[in-house]
């Protein structure tokens, strides 16, 4: 009971996600043979989210509870700063440049969004990281119709490294967007989420 509380709690939405790269400055940083590839096409990877500081607590306190949904997948975190919630999503592909930074990438999986004390529920799916805009993206209860900006994507502290066929990002914040805002507050029948919060940090692992 304790940990599905603790799930519940952290949410961040988050989905999901995640960019990749300091800007400019990070891309050109690495190897001129990577920085050469004018576009790499991606063969997979996985992205994890964990909850900003409070936003577990704040969740469960408010009855929230978002899990994980297929094959997306969730861990309970100890950090020093409180209980956080660890979300990944498996990249299924994607082509993305990194001098300059661009591209999307696509994942599997989601997060269902329970309100225990309404029933009201929102699922959230099929996320894209468009690292051209700077913003993460998904479908809203299957629709593939209903597509939504969910996060903007905090690069200033992001940290980039490539290696043979592998690159990572991580330090990516991830600021809720008001149209997030407004769909999970009419969805959940709640007065919580607001644009511009900060829901939590994102890191990326791309094979390619």
């Amino acid at each position: 009971m304790r940990r599905f509380k603790y799930l519940a709690a952290a949410m961040a939405i988050t989905g999901l996600l995640a960019g990749s790269a300091t800007a400019a400055s990070a891309a050109t940083s690495q190897p001129a043979r990577v920085q050469a590839a004018a576009a790499v096409h991606l063969r997979s990877g996985a992205t994890a989210v964990t909850t900003a500081p409070g936003i577990a607590a704040a969740l469960l306190a408010n009855g929230l509870v978002p899990l994980a949904t297929w094959p997306g997948s969730q861990s309970v975190q100890s950090p020093a700063s409180g209980p956080a919630v660890l979300f990944t999503f498996p990249v299924t592909e994607g082509r993305v440049t990194l001098s300059p930074l661009g591209g999307t990438i696509d994942h599997s999986g989601g997060i269902l969004f329970l309100n225990v004390k309404n029933g009201k529920k929102i699922e959230v799916s099929s996320f894209t990281i468009d690292l051209t805009h700077a913003d993460l993206t998904g479908i809203v209860n299957g629709n593939p119709q209903a597509r939504v900006p969910l996060f903007g994507l905090d690069l200033s502290h992001a940290r980039l490294a490539a290696g043979k066929h592998i690159v990572t990002a991580s330090g990516i914040g991830l600021t809720l967007t008001a149209a997030a805002a407004k769909a999970l507050n009419a969805a959940l029948g709640t007065q919580l989420f607001s644009a511009g919060l900060k829901l939590g940090t994102a890191s990326t692992l791309l094979r390619f």
